[in-house]
């Protein structure tokens, strides 16, 4: 199931962004931000989670993807990111970074993308990922606008956002079955 697994894509949830989300200062105006969550059971690192989610089978698709157009990664670059010893992987940098969370701006410094871990009230782990992306200005005015190609586009990338965190729940879900064994 590379892509969709509709047990785990239901316990994916679209929520607000916590108040302390280095996403926030991109929500509002006429740009873009979203934030989805889900539980894991157990303690889980934003190293752990970052790496994780950066080596999905799925994120892997992407990467190729970038690679083709010039933007190489590796799940080593990957993990040196995820645990702050880097600040570049494939076609992002580190924009901002704490204990919690991380956000990661593209080259074209158009959009982000954000990951926080926190404790939740059963002692387990919430993992949460957004996506942020800023207007460009169009037309002789230079008015800001998002674009046709995203309004067109953002089922989609709901769609991708939610089954990119999916399977990244599924393999920290993996890799503690196979450290608890």
């Amino acid at each position: 199931m590379l892509f969709y697994d509709s047990r785990m894509m239901m316990s994916i949830h679209r929520c607000s962004l916590p108040p302390d989300a280095f996403l926030k200062r991109y929500a509002g105006n006429v740009g873009y931000a979203d934030c989805f969550r889900v539980d894991v059971p157990g303690t889980i690192g934003l190293g752990r989670y970052v790496e994780a989610f950066y080596t999905t089978r799925l994120f892997k698709a992407e990467r190729a993807i970038l690679s083709l157009a010039g933007h190489p990664s590796s799940d080593a670059e990957a993990a040196l990111v995820a645990q702050g010893e880097a600040s570049r992987f494939a076609a992002w940098h580190v924009e901002a970074r704490a204990d919690d969370q991380l956000l990661m701006c593209d080259v074209t410094g158009r959009t982000r993308s954000w990951f926080k871990v926190a404790s939740n009230q059963d002692g387990d782990t919430t993992l949460y990922f957004g996506s942020a992306v800023t207007p460009v200005k169009t037309g002789k005015a230079g008015r800001k606008s998002m674009g046709l190609v995203f309004n067109v586009l953002m089922p989609v990338h709901i769609l991708y956002s939610r089954a990119l965190l999916a399977a990244a729940k599924r393999k920290i879900a993996r890799s503690s079955q196979y450290v608890m064994a």
